[in-house]
């Protein structure tokens, strides 16, 4: 806001001033927004990762996760997937997009011929891009 102090001409002046008030609104509304959405963009299946040195690669958008529980059940995402279905379960979720990177997930209970067996049913359907899941740091 402008204040004249000189008194003498008539005419007012125009202020050419940029109002921000509403720009700090919107901006504020925009981070409660992201702050809330966040964290439900994250998988909410409980497994215990294995730990991994490795250095962590870019994410896609939205990706494909395949999670092998503890007690040997599949997940695809959020939704639980029997063995013998799979196939069309992936091919359904990638609408028939072999390419797609198949993020696989599994509990360290998990011994690793059962990994394996996983990993061949990916292969079996076509899937060959996997790429395992683990935690950050140290063993």
């Amino acid at each position: 806001m402008s204040v004249r102090l000189d008194h003498g001409k008539a005419e007012l002046d125009e202020v050419h001033e940029i109002n921000v008030t509403p720009f700090i609104d919107v901006m504020l509304v925009l981070l409660i927004i992201f702050m809330v959405a966040a964290p439900l963009a994250t998988v909410e299946i409980a497994v215990n990762l294995p730990s991994s040195t490795a250095a962590p690669q870019p994410r896609p958008d939205k990706p494909l996760y395949l999670t092998l529980r503890p007690d040997l059940t599949l997940a695809l995402g959020d939704t639980v997937v029997p063995r013998g279905t799979l196939a069309g379960a992936l091919d359904q979720a990638t609408g028939g997009d072999k390419d797609t990177r198949v993020f696989l997930r599994a509990d360290k209970a998990v011994s690793y011929g059962d990994l394996m067996a996983v990993m061949d049913l990916l292969r079996a359907a076509g899937f060959l891009k996997v790429a395992l899941v683990g935690l950050d740091g140290q063993r």
